[in-house]
């Protein structure tokens, strides 16, 4: 269940969904995580099919590995998998960004008319760190201009579904004293429900970035559509770090 933002072009972008992939069983079927215990030639088809959609081929992705830090990175030319960071920019051509995420919140950025372009992989640590902040910042470094940037913010894990310990609520509180607003009360005293796409819409407008859309769309309960950690959590399919598959989120100039 692909999503495209109406403010960033259609043939430039795209929230991948889990459908129309070759993985199979739990990884079906557009797993584009190669951490998982998924097969690998599997996993590199994936991303040739998504990366097909823009005429590319996964060579020409600029990925990630990521983790929950606030580094940014310049993607000078294709790469994948070798630089830990999660956020990333560019003014090259023909160099595809691409996310991978399973409950955490992808965000694409663009300012086509200055020819630069960002994505910030945007799970709760890395929001209240600043990773969306230092994308936007080292895209304005790059010749990006505030007004003409145009952010959207794919599918993710949304409030409803999003329960969390108070030690993160006060975690997250410390440093951005306005998010506590984002978290509501939950079960009992010490859970708490939280809007992450909220938080980074929220972090997003206070940089002065206007144009902004927030999907809304919440992976979690969205089965035969996206993937989730948490879901596969809670479903007990998760049994060593890091085996679970991911959606992939790309934009190009």
């Amino acid at each position: 269940m692909s999503y495209r933002a109406s403010n960033l072009p259609a043939d430039k972008h795209c929230f991948f969904g889990r459908e129309g992939g070759v993985s199979e069983g739990m990884y079906a079927s557009l797993n584009c995580s190669l951490r998982s215990q998924d097969k690998r030639e599997n996993v590199l088809k994936n991303l040739d099919i998504a990366a097909g959609c823009f005429g590319l081929k996964h060579v020409d992705m600029f990925t990630m590995r990521q983790g929950v830090s606030d580094t940014v990175v310049f993607a000078d030319k294709p790469m994948q998998f070798k630089i830990f960071a999660d956020g990333m920019v560019t003014d090259r051509s023909g160099v595809l960004l691409c996310l991978k995420t399973a409950d955490c919140a992808p965000v694409l950025l663009a300012d086509y008319q200055n020819g630069v372009i960002g994505a910030a992989h945007a799970g709760w640590r890395g929001a209240y760190k600043g990773v969306v902040e230092n994308v936007v910042n080292l895209m304005l470094q790059k010749g990006a201009r505030l007004e003409n940037i145009a952010a959207a913010i794919g599918p993710c894990i949304q409030h409803d579904s999003f329960e969390v310990g108070d030690d993160m609520r006060v975690e997250v509180c410390s440093s951005s004293p306005d998010g506590k607003k984002f978290f509501s009360s939950g079960r009992d005293e010490t859970h708490f429900q939280f809007d992450l796409s909220g938080f980074v819409e929220d972090r997003l407008r206070r940089l002065g970035v206007e144009n902004v859309i927030n999907s809304r769309i919440d992976t979690y309960p969205e089965a035969n559509g996206y993937f989730s950690f948490r879901r596969n959590t809670h479903q007990e399919l998760i049994t060593t770090p890091f085996d679970y598959p991911t959606q992939c989120s790309c934009i190009m100039l």
